[in-house]
């Protein structure tokens, strides 16, 4: 007799890059069972999901489990895939199970991967939806570059001034700080970073009343006038 196949569980835990790894922004690194599965098959590499993405719709998160199958970059060696190699899964929603399927390690084959793993749906959306909302592990930067990535994407102060964020980036090589990068409306609706702010950020003041200082700094004037061209 057939053994109904195992539910597994899945966490989510953030983890700090090194301050001159290319991805800034924080990892998002998946657990199943308890168990980094990252580390185990890929243990030089590091989470693809980079906190940066997880700032939209939830249909539009990394690990988003959809009706439509979709192939994921779950790790990478700090470079491209397409150069280095990494670690990709299929991720389908299957009823009330979400499934990872697929396993592929492109930069060591010889390493075994997992087979198919299924979650409990409910559970799986929740773990997600927590980890967005988790906070507590953030240090300065993470904050005040979670919190002007937010402001922006919704206040539409840059738009305005016919231009559009093309990305915020948290710095932790000291000085500490928060990159604002922007640029101007081009032929198709495309924009190109042109312009930057530098904004030092310190761990002697509250992170939340740093991001609403530069966000007053910021909106006082044109940004065009007062951030430094690229």
């Amino acid at each position: 007799m057939n053994r109904p196949a195992p539910i597994s569980r899945l966490s989510l835990r953030h983890a700090i890059p090194h301050p001159l790894a290319i991805e800034q922004w924080a990892e998002v690194r998946p657990l199943i069972d308890g168990r980094d599965v990252l580390a185990a098959i890929h243990p030089a590499g590091v989470s693809s999901c980079s906190r940066r993405e997880w700032f939209g719709p939830a249909e539009e998160w990394p690990l988003a489990a959809l009706e439509e199958p979709r192939r994921i970059e779950l790790s990478n060696n700090d470079c491209c895939t397409g150069c280095c190699g990494g670690v990709f899964v299929t991720i389908h929603r299957q009823g009330d199970l979400v499934v990872w399927s697929a396993w592929q390690n492109t930069h060591d084959i010889r390493v075994p991967v997992p087979a198919d793993v299924r979650f409990d749906a409910a559970q799986y959306d929740a773990e997600l939806a927590r980890a967005v909302a988790d906070t507590s592990w953030e240090e300065p930067v993470d904050t005040v570059a979670r919190l002007l990535t937010r402001e922006f994407g919704k206040s539409g102060w840059f738009e305005r001034w016919d231009c559009a964020v093309e990305r915020v980036e948290p710095r932790r090589e000291v000085p500490e700080g928060v990159e604002v990068y922007f640029g101007r409306r081009r032929d198709a609706g495309a924009y190109r970073a042109e312009f930057a702010f530098d904004l030092p950020v310190t761990r002697h003041e509250p992170a939340g009343e740093q991001a609403r200082r530069f966000i007053g700094l910021i909106t006082a004037d044109d940004p065009r006038e007062t951030a430094e061209p690229l």
